[in-house]
């Protein structure tokens, strides 16, 4: 399975900010929209990710407050980013290895959408269930060979 797959199933709406945007703005969107992640964008181009992870961090660092504070100085300007042909099993390692919730999807330079460990983990799991299932038709449906049949039957004995 790979990231395109993902993205096909849950769409490519992208939610983004500039990196001069007050950061509260930024998280009045993030809890209008109720997002854990917004792309910052500049001139076409993906620069960060701004993550709750990083708004808790600024807010821990100005004494609870976010002040005015801009998204350019609390986003992660190094994202983690995969392209949609990257293999799930790759991602989950990526985003385990950085322990990263949220991966921007890249096709080039062109953002093509964000992928959250719970849509990861939503496809392995999908994915796990419908193989679960035609494994178990196929053993349901388990074709009977005649010559075993009878040979297990000779094999019991007779009282």
């Amino acid at each position: 399975m790979k990231v395109s797959d993902i993205l096909r199933v849950k769409g490519n709406t992208l939610y983004t900010v500039t990196p001069d945007e007050p950061l509260a703005l930024a998280l009045k969107t993030m809890a209008e929209l109720d997002i854990g992640s917004l792309c910052v964008m500049s001139h076409g181009d993906l620069i960060g990710m701004l993550t709750f992870r990083e708004v808790i961090q600024v807010v821990v660092r100005n004494g609870g407050v976010v002040g005015d504070t801009l998204v350019r100085t609390a986003m992660d300007d190094q994202p983690l980013t995969c392209t949609p042909e990257t293999e799930l099993d790759e991602v989950r390692r990526m985003m385990l290895q950085r322990h990263a919730r949220y991966m921007p999807v890249l096709n080039q330079r062109t953002l093509m959408g964000v992928i959250s460990f719970y849509d990861v983990a939503k496809a392995v799991v999908d994915s796990q269930d419908f193989e679960n299932r035609m494994l178990k038709a196929y053993i349901r449906d388990w074709p009977v060979d005649q010559n075993a049949e009878a040979e297990a039957e000779a094999a019991q004995p007779k009282l």
